[in-house]
């Protein structure tokens, strides 16, 4: 092991020549990735990569199933592992298909909803004056308004036919919190010397954004859009529960389906609402696995007490 520090240490020969380089151990990023996500970051990450193969090939690989009279709301079996539901369609393939909608409406929401906040708070905390006052009093209104309520109002009244309008939809009444965390974050860093020093020099606003705050608060931004997946993923499932969401059969369609057909009741046909249940909890799970293990990777300090 010495030898090992040694050769780390004493640099290259004087005489110039490349050295003896054989001894020193490859490194292997895989393995130190899971050793720094340990094994619940591991876990859902690897879950998350898994939901996202499953469903990409239920959405593009399988076809709707059709309906089977003689199969309605039947319990699980060899042939439908997870039961039917009440056209007699069956419950695992719907599953697997309807994982791509939610996935992408969280991807596009919680990039979206960052995006803004990104924006809007680097630009209030390094601007400062009156462009920070006037950006400040717009997030504290927007914090005021009932958001979930005002989203049902809109959904009612205008048609939302696609995952990606709807994600722009909850992204736009979902930015606020994260902008007033993204400008407390940007105030502590605009009086760092290297801003400073940046600023002396004259260099162009949007260049000194891009190439010291971005960075700087890139950590944060990843896990803040972590946690706004699972909050845009609530928002879809409440909207799908009041049968706002005209799409197709996502998890959250397919719970508000099997409710409204009273499958809590029925015990055959109860595999119909408890299957996007839980895949909906799974999803939930890994995310938060994945933010958890993620927010310790940034802040080392987060791990003391363990």
């Amino acid at each position: 092991m010495n030898d090992l520090v040694d050769r780390h240490t004493a640099g290259p020969p004087a005489d110039g020549s490349p050295g003896d380089h054989t001894a020193v151990p490859r490194r292997r990023p895989v393995r130190g990735w899971i050793r720094r996500l340990g094994f619940g970051g591991t876990f859902g990450v690897t879950g998350l990569l898994a939901l996202v193969l499953t469903c990409a090939y239920g959405r593009f690989g399988l076809e709707v199933p059709s309906t089977d009279l003689n199969a309605i709301a039947q319990a699980p079996s060899a042939d439908h592992p997870i039961g039917t539901d009440f056209v007699g369609r069956d419950n695992l393939v719907l599953l697997i298909r309807g994982g791509w909608d939610m996935l992408e409406l969280a991807f596009v929401a919680g990039t979206l909803m960052s995006a803004i906040a990104v924006a809007v708070g680097l630009l209030g905390a390094f601007a400062g004056g009156v462009v920070d006052r006037v950006l400040v009093t717009v997030t504290d209104v927007w914090l005021t308004v009932p958001r979930f309520i005002l989203l049902l109002v809109i959904a009612s009244l205008f048609r939302v036919g696609s995952t990606v309008a709807l994600a722009v939809l909850i992204a736009l009444f979902g930015w606020p919190y994260l902008a007033r965390q993204i400008r407390s974050q940007a105030l502590s860093l605009r009086s760092r010397e290297y801003v400073e020093s940046a600023r002396l020099l004259q260099l162009r606003t949007v260049h000194i954004m891009v190439r010291y705050l971005v960075p700087a608060v890139a950590p944060f931004v990843v896990i803040a859009t972590i946690q706004a997946m699972t909050s845009a993923i609530y928002q879809q499932v409440g909207l799908a529960f009041f049968g706002l969401v005209p799409l197709e059969d996502n998890w959250g369609v397919l719970f508000s389906v099997a409710y409204g057909q009273n499958a809590l009741y029925l015990p055959a046909a109860a595999w119909s609402m408890l299957a996007p249940v839980a895949a909906i909890c799974f999803l939930q799970f890994c995310l938060v696995l994945a933010s958890r293990s993620l927010e310790e990777v940034f802040d080392p300090r987060l791990r003391g007490g363990r």
